[in-house]
């Protein structure tokens, strides 16, 4: 596995491999992995095998642009030698491990957003947020050039803005969207859980309850109303979570919607502590 520090280092190191005629599939994290995150390789490497092979980039980056003044980047978690060991032996072909300097140069002025999504839903929880997330990943891209990219469908919004910035700006990606990955209680997993106290741990599986009873409801014809009234009323039923936001979208574009005839996205967002967390769920009617 080849570990590449700079831009320059890992376009050698792609551009090697294309001369071989390889397809490449990249995996863009912020380290501190986790299963679901090892989840995304087996996932591109399943398309790259598709493909007739490949090679699998995955990038660790604790991207600021996507941080708030208030949030959690000086906390949040980093453990480059596991990630590595991780990485290696899910067979992942190299790292990208860039410096904020090598991906931010001094007086740069450009960048990229997504207007309307990135200013509705946990955009307006976190102004800011996916404009950081779309310029990095616009980076990301132009630097390892991959032909396909996977994301987790835990940040159903993130996948739903990086698929129409790619959209948009004709970027010849291919997106793998890829289920959420749970613990054993159903909780998402999710590099923010080992910053929460073990009593907030284990109120957290919360958030997969009342997305389970939603989906049961949408499937048995429940009006709209009815459905955000029981997702309000579970959450609010345990006092060490503060509900952020509960939201049901068109699962398509997350435009809102005033009844369920269609699949619907819901999103949660809940605090614990100073520890956020999303989940979601596209449920059929």
């Amino acid at each position: 596995m080849e570990i590449c520090r700079n831009k320059q280092a890992m376009r050698d190191c792609v551009a090697e491999w294309r001369k071989q005629g390889h397809s490449v599939a990249l995996v863009p994290t912020m380290g501190a992995l986790h299963d679901g995150h090892l989840t995304l390789v087996r996932r591109a490497r399943d398309w790259l095998d598709q493909q007739g092979g490949g090679r699998i980039v995955t990038s660790i980056f604790v991207n600021p642009t996507q941080f708030g003044p208030n949030e959690d980047l000086a906390k949040y978690p980093r453990d480059e030698a596991n990630d590595l060991r991780m990485l290696e032996e899910v067979g992942c072909d190299a790292v990208f491990l860039p410096g904020v300097e090598d991906i931010y140069r001094p007086g740069a002025q450009t960048i990229v957003e997504t207007t309307g999504l990135a200013k509705m839903l946990m955009g307006r929880l976190r102004p800011g947020h996916f404009r950081g997330v779309a310029t990095v990943v616009t980076k990301l891209f132009n630097i390892v050039q991959p032909d396909a990219a996977a994301f987790g469908e835990k940040d159903y919004q993130q996948l739903t803005i990086i698929r129409q910035m790619v959209a948009d700006l004709d970027m010849p990606v291919q997106i793998i969207g890829v289920p959420t990955v749970r613990e054993a209680d159903g909780l998402a997993m999710s590099s923010r859980n080992r910053r929460l106290s073990p009593e907030d741990r284990a109120a957290a599986p919360v958030l997969p309850r009342a997305l389970d009873r939603a989906e049961a409801m949408v499937a048995e014809g429940a009006p709209l109303s009815a459905v955000r009234a029981e997702l309000r009323r579970i959450l609010r039923a345990e006092p060490r979570g503060t509900v952020r936001s509960i939201d049901i979208r068109n699962a398509a574009d997350l435009s809102k919607i005033t009844a369920i005839t269609r699949p619907v996205v819901i999103l949660l967002a809940v605090g614990f502590g100073d520890v956020l967390l999303i989940d979601q769920r596209v449920a059929h009617p």
